[in-house]
């Protein structure tokens, strides 16, 4: 078998890669690394963001209203999950040898604070531990 270990700090190599790719071209680009994940649930698996530099991972939308006019007071979209997995269908998981997939268009939120752990619930209001 072979394995791919995850980067020791994901965060941090998005980061890295963020930087290489300003210095190489000039673009300030937003980076996921993203991992296989299974969800309690559900069948299947997903990609998911265990890694994230230059962008909010979290979409929060309470407030906003939705198209009936009602105000959205549960509503915050893992984006950064959810670009990971829509990625995924293009980098594939077996044979493909995509190791990366651009994403255009997404208007994301940019930021130089947020991580991937911003995308964890903590442990008083975990579901499942």
């Amino acid at each position: 078998r072979n394995v791919a270990p995850l980067p020791k700090d994901p965060d941090q190599s998005a980061r890295n890669i963020r930087q290489r790719i300003r210095e190489l071209t000039g673009k300030d680009v937003a980076v996921i690394v993203s991992d296989t994940h299974g969800r309690a649930l559900r069948r299947g698996e997903i990609n998911v963001a265990v890694g994230v530099a230059g962008m909010k991972p979290i979409r929060d939308r309470r407030g906003e209203n939705d198209l009936f006019g009602y105000t959205l007071r549960v509503k915050q979209t893992a984006v950064a999950d959810e670009l990971c997995s829509a990625a995924e269908l293009v980098i594939g998981q077996a044979a493909e040898g995509i190791p990366v997939a651009i994403i255009r268009g997404y208007p994301y939120q940019k930021t130089e604070e947020a991580t991937s752990k911003d995308l964890i619930w903590p442990k008083e209001k975990a579901l499942f531990l």
